[in-house]
């Protein structure tokens, strides 16, 4: 694997640099500053929350928990690190880079930020990314993240090279291993804080390493769409459990989302199968060229056919979606980029920098574009029991169209989200987690 590696990660960098000489030389710098980041303290505090590195830094170093490192590309010159291994016996320090990826650059081990900011070259023209406050001295006479150059690397980042996809690929495979012990804990009446300590467990990821903070859903709970708690309680009767969780990979991420329900062969276990019937058929589409505004209508024409079959709602989908009757079940977007930052960048711009804000009817999109090769999407379509929602809903003039009776007694198994991970192509598109958890 290391040599696979070492030769993925080669084309990666040099990808890398030859994109960003290329928008350096046409935005007139001559040298670009990226910073990893280093903790921020909480106030009136000693202690800070988890620390993760900034992404533009981890686009190009696969270390995301890298403090006080400092990469620094030079027009058409090997990019020169900084990278920080601090003499430090609170702490461990992070290991020293591996060939296979530290002999794609000009590296200087430095023990602190005061090294490198002593040692690095003057620039005739310098852009910095990275946060003012860890960065004040450098910046004097530098462009401190400056947009246009922001843009157009995060354009950069909207398709992964094979490096990416490998990674996303392998966050998936630790992630689906992940899932099944989930499942397993759930099946043997495990609490949420059970279930999430078995995921923890199968991935070999603790929660500071994950890219997002584990949903771990039992029953009502899975009606929250970003749930934040995990009870130790286990409940009196089990009906459905909700987990969306990730994994990461060299600071790339997996973000999957499973739903189940006990016992089978209940009214809701039939409704997951039908959500599953139409995530699948959405996954299917991903391909270049595709708008994802109208792949996230048909995601809701999808969940309408679905609330009509059963009965719940007597309208068409097609006037489902035109009422907005459909947004009260699914009240989010089908999905988002997914690469470095779970919700990754430039979903909602096109390629030269024009905002393509959501649709009236969809703030909540975080997709905008017209998909191109080379993309990694998530396509989580959802249906949920949300009783805010449905208050709404029964006190609109389409209340007389829903089956109330069959609604209320679906409340208390929450809702349903399927999520896969899956890479645009010219044809067809490649589903990285079904790869590795098939249902």
């Amino acid at each position: 694997m290391p040599d696979r590696n070492a030769l993925l990660f080669s084309r990666h960098i040099e990808s890398r640099r030859h994109d960003t000489d290329h928008i350096l030389s046409e935005l007139g710098y001559d040298a670009l500053l990226i910073h990893s980041g280093r903790p921020e303290m909480r106030l009136f505090d000693d202690h800070h929350p988890p620390f993760r590195a900034n992404a533009p830094f981890v686009a190009w170093v696969p270390q995301p928990f890298a403090v006080d490192s400092l990469l620094e590309i030079r027009v058409g010159q090997t990019p020169r690190l900084w990278f920080c291994q601090p003499d430090d016996y609170w702490h461990v320090p992070p290991a020293a880079p591996a060939d296979w990826w530290g002999g794609e650059f000009d590296l200087h081990i430095v023990r602190s930020a005061e090294e490198w900011h002593a040692r690095f070259s003057e620039h005739r023209s310098l852009a910095v990314i990275g946060h003012e406050r860890d960065l004040a001295a450098l910046v004097e006479n530098a462009d401190l993240n400056p947009p246009a150059l922001i843009q157009r690397l995060d354009e950069v980042r909207t398709r992964k090279t094979a490096w990416e996809r490998e990674c996303i690929s392998e966050a998936n495979r630790i992630a689906a291993g992940a899932h099944r012990a989930a499942a397993r804990a759930f099946e043997s009446g495990a609490s949420e804080l059970e279930i999430h300590l078995a995921y923890l467990a199968a991935a070999g990821q603790d929660q500071d390493h994950m890219p997002y903070n584990n949903i771990v859903c039992l029953n009502e709970h899975a009606a929250v769409l970003h749930y934040q708690h995990r009870s130790p309680t286990r409940p009196e009767q089990l009906k459905s459990f909700l987990i969306d969780a990730g994994a990461d990979c060299h600071g790339y991420a997996a973000d999957i989302t499973r739903t189940w329900t006990a016992p089978e062969g209940s009214d809701f276990d039939d409704l997951i199968e039908a959500m599953d019937h139409v995530q699948q058929r959405l996954c299917n589409r991903m391909r270049a060229g595709q708008s994802y505004v109208d792949l996230h209508r048909e995601a809701h024409l999808g969940v309408a056919g679905v609330l009509e079959h059963a009965g719940l709602v007597r309208m068409s989908p097609d006037a489902m979606v035109e009422t907005g009757v459909s947004s009260h079940f699914l009240p989010h977007g089908l999905g988002h980029f997914l690469g470095i930052q779970v919700h990754d960048v430039a979903g909602k711009l096109s390629p030269d920098g024009t905002p393509l804000p959501p649709p009236e009817a969809y703030p909540a999109l975080r997709l905008t574009r017209t998909l191109e090769a080379g993309n990694v999407v998530t396509v989580e379509p959802g249906l949920y029991f949300i009783p805010m929602l449905l208050d709404r809903l029964r006190e609109s003039a389409h209340a007389e169209h829903i089956d109330w009776q069959g609604i209320d007694a679906l409340i208390p198994f929450g809702g349903i989200r399927i999520e896969d991970d899956v890479l645009v192509t010219e044809g067809d598109p490649v589903n990285f987690t079904r790869r590795f958890l098939d249902d």
